[in-house]
């Protein structure tokens, strides 16, 4: 099916738009975060009269503003990619995925960078109730700027809302609602956005541990500390359960992620979770390189069928069953798939030819037959799977996908934990003498980056070979430009990126070395 289509093209065009999107992931949390953690710090410095608290709050303000300069830059690069290197893709969508990036760039973008000159430069030229309503506003624009992005994600992994023009070869949205409220699309803002807070969270107290280690600034470290360490565990159980409520989403919508992510090659009744496991480098089928043996488990019995479809013994199918089907479970073999997706762009493909030849009433008869309920449910329905020529294509990485969410889910339940220490050890008086805490403190702001980069990876690493599950994988969607192009931005943006990410760390720890400003007596 894809004779024309260079492979080294689709693979140097996946690897820079992965590069661009981790590069931008790595500032984009600690913006979404630490916002909403200023403007609760102003909040009490608003209702107290403290001025220490406006001493706190425009210490991390400064921080915030670095990290926000510099994931704006990363982000317009990636949206732009959408037209360089995916306008296959972008006309196919278009009109759906461009609606909530447009409402972002409209109305979050504006309203953020509307309030953020108040915010920054507003302190003393406008009243302290306004300035604060400023930074909840550029804190709220900020996390709606995820919203609309992540919409458009969810919707890519649960294609709603939208019905195919055969006349335009396009899909367009008829309800609005369905792909804002997609539940694909709820879960996953809501688990990105408190994974971000976690991360803010731990930053803040790894910044305030490091002061406390040099005897400097204690009053604003353990204020810090204090005020982070009750976000972050609220933000982590929240991320608990919207995580718990996409992996079930996940289990429903795209069963292939979900067995890749629990490396489940055969399904079963009552599933057993794997706690701990790890892979060998050999494969456990010769013929995919994507399947491999594992060397030693644990599991959790039964726990992999609850967490799926909430009872005990439900059937959760492996990849085994996904590929070669399970008639006992009604679940379709990928080749009867790929066989009725190519019915459907056959019947597409009849269609425009008969338009093209002026064959007015043939046309029509084949759209109607198209677009007819039944034809949707049975043939459009697998669309995308007509371009697939080998089912093994359709199980992504087990090993990425199987590591990247066990490493998030560990040290998720590892972070809430470190919060219960962190507020424990700062509300008794005791944060100073805890050295070796202040210090893994310190250590646990790059593992919250490690946490937050593997979700990603799960999500989209384990959503392979599609682009749109079920409607259109990566390999159409590509752009038909030079490979070497894409190679030469590739290395291109690698070291912009690495250079903004260098200035960054640099102009961060220069900024923390400083310390908070003395206010001297200003209001």
């Amino acid at each position: 099916m894809f004779e024309g289509i260079d492979l080294a093209l689709v693979n140097w065009s996946r690897a820079q738009f992965a590069l661009t999107a981790m590069y931008h992931w790595i500032f984009v949390p600690l913006t979404l975060g630490i916002s909403i953690l200023i403007a609760i710090m102003e909040t009490i410095y608003v209702k107290t009269g403290n001025p220490e608290w406006k001493r706190v709050t425009k210490f991390w303000m400064t921080l915030f503003g670095i990290n926000f300069a510099v994931g704006v830059a990363t982000g317009i690069i990636l949206e732009f990619e959408f037209g360089t290197n995916w306008s296959n893709y972008s006309w196919f969508v278009g009109d759906i995925f461009g609606a909530p990036l447009a409402i972002e760039g409209i109305l979050a973008f504006f309203m953020e960078s509307t309030f953020i000159a108040i915010m920054f430069f507003g302190w003393n030229k406008v009243s302290k109730k306004f300035h604060l309503l400023s930074t909840w506003l550029t804190a709220i624009g900020a996390n709606l700027s995820a919203l609309w992005i992540l919409v458009a994600n969810g919707w890519m992994q649960l294609p709603v809302g939208m019905q195919f023009n055969p006349e335009t070869a396009r899909n367009e949205m008829v309800s609005f609602w369905d792909v804002l409220f997609s539940p694909m699309a709820v879960h996953k803002f809501i688990h990105t956005t408190t994974s971000a807070f976690v991360l803010a969270a731990i930053f803040v107290i790894g910044v305030s541990a490091w002061f406390i280690l040099k005897k400097r600034e204690l009053v604003f470290a353990r204020k810090s500390i204090l005020i982070a360490s009750v976000f972050g565990f609220l933000a982590s159980i929240y991320t608990i359960f919207a995580g718990d409520s996409s992996a079930r989403d996940i289990a429903h919508h795209q069963p292939m992620k979900f067995a890749a992510f629990e490396g489940l090659y055969n399904g079963s009744e009552g599933a057993g979770l794997v706690a701990l496991g790890f892979m060998s480098t050999n494969s456990s089928d010769p013929k995919n390189e994507n399947l491999k043996d594992f060397t030693m488990k644990i599991e959790i019995p039964n726990f992999l069928s609850y967490m799926a479809f909430m009872k005990w013994d439900a059937f959760v199918p492996g990849i085994h069953d996904l590929i070669d089907g399970n008639e006992k479970y009604g679940i379709m073999a990928s080749a009867e798939k790929i066989r009725r997706g190519q019915i459907a762009i056959a019947k597409l493909k009849e269609f425009k030819t008969a338009k093209d030849a002026g064959q007015v009433q043939l046309a029509d008869s084949l759209k109607t037959e198209f677009m007819s309920a039944d034809f949707q449910k049975d043939y459009f329905k697998y669309f995308g799977y007509g371009y697939i020529s080998d089912p093994k294509t359709l199980v992504p990485s087990v090993p990425l996908s199987f590591y990247s969410f066990h490493i998030m889910v560990g040290l998720g339940f590892y972070f809430l934990i470190f919060f219960v220490f962190a507020f424990m050890y700062v509300i008794r008086g005791k944060i100073h003498k805890k050295r070796t805490f202040l210090k893994i403190a310190i250590w646990t702001i790059p593992l919250a980056y490690v946490a937050s980069q593997a979700g990603w990876i799960v999500a989209e690493v384990g959503r392979q070979p599609w682009v749109i599950q079920d409607l259109m994988p990566t390999m159409a969607a590509v752009t038909r430009i030079s490979s070497g192009a894409v190679q030469v931005t590739f290395w291109l943006f690698a070291v912009v990126f690495t250079t903004l990410l260098i200035a960054e760390i640099k102009i961060m720890t220069r900024q923390i070395k400083i310390g908070p400003k003395s206010e001297g007596g200003h209001n």
